[in-house]
């Protein structure tokens, strides 16, 4: 139990690594948030209303906490 317990701690650090490093990697502007444009950079499909679906706060910009939940959630694909 206690190896299932570690293996599983450590997939979710090593997902929010690689979320927080791909976040870097597509922040053009470097202010640490994502806009539509950035996104779709990466996710040339997504839509405005996907945007919004994505943008959880509505502050009109994606942070890491929303990129990771919408990837998680299946929301935000490399389809868009």
């Amino acid at each position: 139990m206690k190896t299932l317990a570690l293996t599983l701690a450590l997939g979710v650090a090593a997902t929010g690594t690689a979320f927080a490093q791909g976040i870097t990697d597509m922040d053009a502007d470097g202010d640490g948030m994502l806009s539509i444009t950035e996104l779709q950079a990466t996710y040339p499909t997504l839509t405005e209303e996907g945007f919004i679906a994505i943008d959880a706060n509505a502050d009109g910009a994606v942070d890491e906490a929303e990129l990771t939940a919408a990837v998680e959630a299946g929301t935000l694909t490399s389809d868009g």
